[in-house]
């Protein structure tokens, strides 16, 4: 372990959602530069394996310059969510590899694991598969407009719906009672809806 180096796997917050999973700059958005990109990418292959062997999905890797110290934050998924054990357990596995390996240098960082809160696109088939049951909004493809030398105009329009079913190929949406399906390549990014019960919003029962 690299002196002032210090790891930290991340508290759940309201609703299921960890806490510290917002404000880093994602993989790929050239913080730091090619050196940064560099160090992202390296990060990604020795935590890919180490958390695919805990039974879980690699989702993010964000590094975000806190002061003179840098907080390397790997979020990870799975199907029925993750746990503060988890967590836990890819935490100390991957700063042990990052560490022997040196990939992080000489400037002292946090590592954060955690899990992604309901405000993660859902782009991937497998985040449609964890958000069954759950209401979503879209943007959905078709063809409309008006006719042109290549046939109609592509245009989408923004569904509410919850998810039905979901495999590799598309999802199945419960639009106002009326159950549709759609391929993937129908659909932008999804995000899920929050729910509030009657009691959530303070109504009381029959008083």
């Amino acid at each position: 372990m690299r002196a002032g180096s210090r790891y930290e796997p991340a508290s759940l917050g309201p609703n299921g959602n960890t806490s510290g999973n917002r404000g880093g700059e994602r993989t790929g958005d050239g913080q730091g530069g090619p050196r940064a990109a560099a160090r992202l990418d390296a990060v990604r292959r020795f935590a890919e394996p180490v958390v695919r062997a805990a039974g879980m999905d690699l989702e993010d890797v964000q590094l975000t310059p806190v002061g003179r110290r840098r907080l390397l934050r790997v979020v990870v998924d799975a199907s029925g969510g993750v746990d503060l054990d988890d967590m836990a357990l890819v935490s100390h596995a991957l700063s042990a590899e990052l560490d022997a390996a040196g990939v992080m240098g000489d400037t002292p960082y946090t590592l954060e694991v955690t899990s992604p809160g309901v405000d993660r696109p859902l782009s991937e088939p497998r985040h449609w598969q964890r958000s069954v049951g759950r209401m979503v909004k879209v943007a959905v493809t078709g063809h409309g407009g008006e006719e042109g030398p290549n046939g109609r105009v592509r245009t989408a329009r923004v569904v509410s719906g919850r998810v039905v079913a979901a495999d590799g190929d598309g999802v199945v949406l419960d639009i106002e009672g009326e159950q549709r399906g759609f391929g993937f390549a129908e659909l932008g990014p999804g995000k899920v809806q929050v729910e509030f019960r009657r009691d959530d919003m303070g109504e009381s029962r029959g008083h």
